[in-house]
């Protein structure tokens, strides 16, 4: 009886070393200390059929350890109340739990940059439709109908046929160089407009998306000439990209301005060595030009009086180039990859 009580004993304290919770505890009290049933009621009262000079030593024997079992499940029970009163404690005094916060897209932080860097030379930020006449969009920038420079641009047509006697169809604006001539339509002078908008054309690949943002440099005034186009094409890349990168002003023909140029920038991904997204270490950024005549005419200005000049960029391509930035493929920026967003 004695060696049974010891064992049961041991046995009660290597399974209470395994309770993780009250259920567990409860359950364990009553598989030892239950009234009918329990390890230890059933081995006291075995007790009666010992002789009877043993029963006062063993019944000693059996108090004591019914007493350890209670102590040791009291001790379980206190241990367990303040693991959970620890678990769900709340001091009001201490700070907030930090909630996630969202911040503006890479694109828009560019836009912002961007505005901010032509405000300081009086440029005045001006908006004009996505949805656009064909007019604006082309012949109104000397492309009349038919003319091969509008194989370009493969333009998104909201209409098959036009359905405006002077402004044509329909089509989602594939540059914001439609907005020059309605700027001047305003017949307020000298213009120092800046248009940044969204721009569409059937083009994806590396450098290429769909959908893209361009900005659109336009001045008109008395006695504008090349050099301050070039002038104000250098303020922004100095101040966009910094001191250390170089640019190329290539001669090109558009349609709307004359003489004209394609800018270019040495690549911020491979250092001007030639990557995929550069192929020769040159990426071409911006068109820009000295304003036709024809386009000022369109836009009632006469071009004997007054010149103008004019640009184009766009906004993915010039924070792509950014220096440090490392951005490869165009369609990054708009995969909505968290892992890519939550760098900038």
């Amino acid at each position: 009886m004695k060696e049974k009580l010891e064992g049961l004993k041991k046995e009660f304290s290597q399974e209470l070393e395994k309770i993780k919770s009250s259920a567990d505890l409860e359950s364990l009290s009553n598989k030892y200390l239950g009234r009918k049933n329990g390890s230890l009621t059933l081995l006291m009262k075995e007790m009666k059929e010992l002789p009877k000079e043993k029963m006062p030593l063993v019944g000693k024997l059996a108090n004591e350890i019914k007493e350890f079992l209670l102590s040791q499940m009291s001790t379980a029970k206190s241990k367990l109340e303040n693991k959970n009163k620890s678990d769900n404690f709340f001091d009001p005094t201490l700070p907030g739990t930090e909630q996630p916060v969202g911040h503006l897209h890479m694109v828009s932080q560019a836009i912002r940059e961007i505005s901010a860097i032509f405000e300081h030379i009086g440029f005045q930020r001006e908006r004009y439709p996505e949805v656009e006449w064909d007019y604006y969009g082309f012949e109104a920038l000397n492309m009349p109908q038919g003319h091969p420079a509008r194989d370009e641009w493969e333009t998104f047509f909201i209409d098959r046929e036009p359905i405006n006697k002077k402004f044509g169809q329909r089509i989602l604006t594939p540059h914001t160089s439609s907005g020059q001539v309605r700027e001047m339509e305003k017949n307020i002078l000298p213009i120092r407009m800046m248009n940044i908008s969204k721009t569409y054309r059937r083009q994806i690949d590396a450098s290429h998306s769909p959908m893209f943002h361009q900005f659109e440099g336009l001045v008109v005034d008395q006695d504008i000439n090349i050099t301050h186009l070039k002038g104000t094409v250098e303020y922004f890349v100095k101040r966009f990209f910094g001191p250390d990168r170089e640019i190329r002003l290539r001669p090109h023909h558009f349609q709307f301005t004359e003489p004209s140029f394609e800018v270019d920038i040495s690549c911020g991904v491979c250092d001007g060595k030639g990557c995929k997204l550069c192929k020769e270490g040159w990426l071409e950024l911006a068109g820009a030009g000295m304003v036709h005549p024809n386009v000022l005419k369109a836009g009632g200005i006469d071009p004997k009086v007054y010149g103008g000049f004019a640009f184009g960029w766009g906004v993915e391509r010039c924070y792509m180039m950014k220096s440090g930035l490392n951005i490869d493929d165009i369609r990054l920026l708009y995969k909505n990859d968290l892992r890519v967003i939550n760098q900038f």
